[in-house]
């Protein structure tokens, strides 16, 4: 096998992982992380097709495996899912970019073996947990993993909240995302008491209860919420 079977073989895996990770994928975003042509993806799709691999095609949309495709080896709960990608945040914050390139790729392929469900919410999470800072990092609470749950999910979550007055109030809230600050954990959620999105500190958060009941989620990244939100 020369340089360019190799090469081949190991862009046809890496094409494949990316597929299991993912929901969809294009052609034009597969030639820009392997740096070829899109006319090489197609060929590199047929291939895996020809050799029994069932990709479906989404007309103006990209490309994605038939549910239930593969067997997952390892199932994964949804609380360990969420463990392993609030760790690749962590990671993400490394300055060790060869750390960060090897975690990601771990990632990938733990996310391939997910079912569809848990890999949407593992997708979801990664996008919705932030770290500002890491100087001096420790755990302030242990609630994080029924959030997580709540935040992929969308379901309603209703606890008590001591401000910074030390005033006790009820809320029930529509969990959006995690940030880690200085200070701690920071719950981005939709209060329903007040009407609009406010940050929690997880650490004055008390007799936390996440109900089955859901919420319709909201329409925006959190990139769109601090844009929008930010200097409110």
């Amino acid at each position: 096998m020369n340089d360019n079977d190799t090469k081949r073989l190991s862009r046809l895996i890496a094409i494949l992982t990316q597929l299991q990770t993912r929901r969809l994928v294009t052609s034009t975003k597969l030639a820009q992380k392997f740096g070829v042509s899109t006319r090489t993806i197609y060929r590199d799709l047929k291939a895996l097709e020809q050799a029994g691999v069932p990709i479906l095609t989404e007309d103006g949309k990209g490309y994605s495996l038939m549910e239930g495709y593969r067997i997952p080896p390892i199932m994964f709960t949804e609380n360990q899912a969420n463990a392993l990608i609030l760790a690749e945040q962590l990671v993400l914050k490394n300055k060790d970019s060869s750390l960060i390139d090897d975690y990601a790729e771990a990632i990938d392929k733990i996310k391939a073996v997910l079912r569809q469900t848990e890999k949407d919410k593992a997708n979801l999470l990664s996008l919705r947990t932030k770290f500002a800072k890491l100087d001096n990092y420790e755990i302030k609470s242990n609630i994080l993993s029924t959030l997580q749950i709540a935040i992929t999910n969308f379901y309603l979550a209703n606890f008590q909240y001591i401000n910074a007055e030390n005033k006790e109030s009820k809320r029930t809230v529509e969990p959006f995302a995690l940030l880690n600050i200085s200070e701690g954990w920071l719950l981005v959620a939709y209060c329903r008491l007040r009407n609009e999105f406010r940050y929690f500190r997880l650490d004055r958060i008390q007799k936390l209860q996440v109900q089955q009941e859901n919420f319709t989620p909201h329409k925006m990244t959190l990139q769109d919420f601090f844009e929008k939100y930010h200097n409110h």
